[in-house]
């Protein structure tokens, strides 16, 4: 049944608990924001003024470079020692690039010499280690691959690359992306900045705990089921998966070719929206990615003076209701219908909407998603891909090197979906799913006729303990409820911080996540910039560095 929309009710007269948000945030006065559009071909000209716009270290970094105020050797020497006095803690990288410095040398050298910059110049960008990288090992977190160096890169690190990018290593992730905690990486455990004790989220934890811990500028994740997302919201950064064919998926390696897409990490709304723009954009060597025009997503960013009272005026937002049902801790409810007060602030009219089949799409997803694993994953063989156990004869060799080369949740997941696959069950599980699918895919188009972005939790609760839910695989399964079913209908969909409820030495971060039409992420962007901007109080840097950062 296609979910119906229920009739709207004001959220006006929600209480939130004092304890919670309220005490980290209120509304800057209005009278300091500025109304001034950041677009593509004046992000040099925003850059080279003293106050670069939206809090983004991708625009500082060029005005800095640009004003030489700072070289960008100075800058990646800046970035490296931090990461060498946290990833101790963190153990967020797998690798990390032994050319970085050079890289730094060789654009000191060009802006000596006046040259044109990039974009993205001196702007150092981890990538996840499902990615593939030239010249530097990408293992997905897997023994299977161990040692591997593709010949090639990503076509979203080509493009960052070019654009005068650094990459400044590859994170540690749940193997080929299937897990929540990134606990279920074959090499390490990565910590969460906010408390050390606590997962940060996953499947791309490293790439999320990089850019809270400021190990990186940015950094790039993959999406399936919410690993962009959930990370973001367990570490308190921002993360954006875009829609479902902008970015191309040349060179990240398959677990679910139909939902997997590349997504960004930042520290502001900005810095996402930036790295967004650089990577998207249709690509020859992806049948999947979309031709359409990619905007120019900065455009979407205002600074912080003379801004209306009320700047997003009419704006229509749907808040989620079955997200916020039992089995939500109530510091995450608190924080999120606080967050929509927030937007109400705003001018936007926010109200409750009902999507029944929302709690369909996570049976739905662990069954279209293992299936499509169990065959994507048949290549890692010994014989055409995958390193190579010795054996007497041939299927000795395949079971050997699969055995040892997978983990237990990649072998649980690829046994579920053959299972699903096989004769006999196929129209029970599989195809039922692929309708279930499209019951979810019109449920979010109804109630997106009738709003312009959607809002829920990122997460039923803040960063869990490590070790916590490892040996529950559904429990841990379950917790990504909120996220899955935007992967099923091909949406974009970001996560910011918007509050903290009670837990480690400084608090944990709750993030809020906004759902918009396809290809609409333009809207996301603004609107999330704007909630960004008018959050006072609210300092997102973990206790890890906050020391250090100002």
């Amino acid at each position: 049944m296609i979910s119906t929309l229920q009739p709207p009710r004001s959220l006006s007269h929600f209480r939130s608990n004092p304890t919670l948000l309220l005490r980290y945030t209120s509304l800057k006065p209005l009278s300091s924001l500025s109304s001034q559009p950041v677009t593509h071909s004046t992000i040099t000209d925003q850059s080279q003024s003293p106050n670069p716009p939206s809090h983004s270290q991708i625009l500082s970094t060029r005005h800095s470079l640009l004003s030489r105020h700072l070289t960008a050797t100075q800058l990646a020497e800046s970035f490296l020692t931090r990461l060498r006095l946290t990833e101790p803690h963190l153990r967020s990288f797998l690798h990390v690039s032994d050319s970085v410095l050079a890289q730094a040398h060789e654009l000191d050298d060009k802006i000596q010499r006046n040259e044109e910059l990039g974009p993205l110049a001196g702007v150092l960008v981890a990538i996840k280690d499902n990615i593939c990288t030239a010249e530097m090992p990408s293992t997905a977190g897997s023994r299977v691959l161990e040692g591997y160096t593709p010949p090639y890169d990503a076509t979203a690190v080509r493009k960052i690359k070019e654009l005068g990018g650094i990459v400044v290593g590859k994170t540690n992730l749940d193997e080929f992306g299937m897990g929540s905690t990134t606990e279920a990486s074959a090499y390490q455990v990565t910590a969460n900045p906010w408390d050390i004790s606590r997962v940060p989220g996953g499947s791309s934890g490293g790439s999320a705990a990089a850019v809270s811990a400021r190990q990186c500028m940015v950094s790039l994740g993959s999406d399936t089921g919410g690993s962009v997302r959930q990370p973001a919201s367990f570490c308190g950064v921002v993360g954006l998966k875009p829609t479902y064919g902008r970015v191309s998926r040349f060179g990240l390696m398959a677990y679910a070719s139909s939902l997997d897409v590349i997504g960004c990490f930042g520290t502001s709304v900005a810095d996402a929206g930036i790295l967004l723009h650089a990577i998207s954009g249709h690509d020859r060597l992806d049948a999947t990615s979309s031709k359409r025009e990619v905007p120019d997503f900065s455009a979407q960013f205002v600074s912080m003076n003379l801004l209306e009272s009320k700047p997003l005026k009419g704006l229509r937002i749907g808040l989620i209701r079955e997200t916020l049902d039992d089995g939500v801790d109530t510091g995450v409810t608190s924080a999120v219908r606080t967050a929509a007060l927030h937007l109400e602030e705003l001018g936007c009219c926010v109200t409750e909407v009902s999507l029944p089949s929302f709690s369909l799409g996570l049976p739905a997803y662990y069954i279209l998603a293992s299936s499509e694993s169990s065959s994507n994953l048949s290549r890692y063989d010994g014989v055409r891909y995958g390193n190579r156990v010795a054996a007497d004869e041939l299927n000795s060799q395949y079971m050997d090197s699969r055995a040892k080369g997978f983990g237990s949740e990649v072998k649980r997941r690829i046994l579920t979906g053959t299972y699903a696959l096989s004769a006999g069950y196929y129209d029970a599980y599989y195809k039922r799913a692929q309708q279930v699918r499209t019951v979810i895919q019109k449920s979010f188009k109804t109630a997106l006729d009738e709003h312009d972005i959607l809002i829920s939790p990122a997460a039923p609760s803040a960063a869990y303990k490590i070790g916590e839910k490892k040996n529950d695989p559904l429990a841990m399964y379950a917790g990504d409820i909120m996220t899955v079913n935007v992967n099923l209908a091909g949406l974009p969909a970001m996560v910011l911080p918007c509050g903290f409820v009670e837990g480690g030495p400084a608090g944990l971060p709750v993030g809020l996540q906004m759902i918009g039409a396809a290809f609409d992420e333009g809207k996301l962007l603004k609107v999330a910039h704007i909630f960004e901007q008018t959050l006072q109080n609210c300092r997102f840097v973990p206790p890890l560095i906050a020391d250090e950062v100002a």
